[in-house]
């Protein structure tokens, strides 16, 4: 399994404002200067975490659909985040795998932060998903499901890459930090989890905190308060070094989830 280079965008988000969004999120794309092969945005990256779905949720066939397979044809690089998405009537929180080709997969956030009223607003998802690049299987999910270690258990060493996106506010950061290399250690996985900085339109800090974790524990990549693009490389080997040393995912429980 060959490195995976990997962009990650710890951004401030305006509030409410896809547009204003979209023009940042492009103009800071445009300090990339190597070939890139994912683009990763924050949760809710076109308005913030909200819950005013009704004014702000747009259609598969939307402009932040169209803008996301705008932005992957031009970096030849699969770009994922979450939206807000409605469909059949119903408003999810959609983490959305855009290809160049324009392809994509979805997967709507299974854990709805019920202390923040989502529930009320959004359709909770019934089903994750493994996706694959460059011979990756990467496993994305959305902020609050990483309290969930049980949704999130690499059985049978299925995902090599676990990726959060989040709107995760500072007030829990400590959790955040400490919840990241745990999901690794465990799951003998990378962890890539992205975040965003600053006060939201209810004056909720965020601290970013976004990091990548290795198989160990061990930080690659960590970010606090300021917004960010960065470029890095994960290690394909040191996944099969790990799990071949260390191989403890064969002696975890068996189970199904409903």
């Amino acid at each position: 399994m060959d490195n995976l280079k990997i962009s990650i965008f710890q951004g401030y988000l305006f509030w409410e404002n896809i547009d204003k969004n979209l023009q940042n999120i492009e103009l800071r794309l445009s300090s990339i200067r190597e070939k890139t092969e994912l683009i990763i945005l924050p949760e809710m990256f076109t308005t913030g975490f909200t819950m005013n779905a009704a004014a702000l949720a747009e259609p598969m066939d939307g402009k932040s659909m169209q803008w996301m397979h705008k932005i992957a044809v031009k970096y030849e690089a699969v770009v994922t985040g979450s939206l807000i998405i409605k469909e059949n009537n119903k408003f999810y929180n959609r983490l959305i795998w855009m290809r160049p080709d324009g392809t994509y997969e979805h997967y709507d956030k299974r854990h709805l932060f019920a202390l923040g009223k989502e529930h009320e607003t959004y359709t909770a998802g019934d089903k994750r998903i493994i996706v694959e690049l460059n011979g990756w299987k990467i496993c994305p999910v959305i902020c609050y499901d990483l309290r969930f270690p049980v949704w999130l258990r690499n059985v049978g060493g299925e995902y090599d890459l676990l990726l959060i996106v989040a709107n995760w506010p500072e007030r829990r950061a400590l959790h955040w930090r400490t919840l990241i290399p745990a999901r690794a250690i465990e799951n003998q996985a990378y962890v890539v989890a992205v975040n965003r900085v600053g006060h939201d339109g209810n004056e909720v800090y965020h601290s970013g905190d976004s990091n990548c974790i290795d198989p160990n524990g061990k930080v690659i990549y960590y970010k606090r308060d300021e917004e960010d693009m960065y470029t890095f490389s994960i290690v394909g080997d040191e996944i099969e070094k790990i799990r071949r040393a260390m191989p403890f995912l064969k002696d975890a429980d068996k189970f199904e989830i409903e």
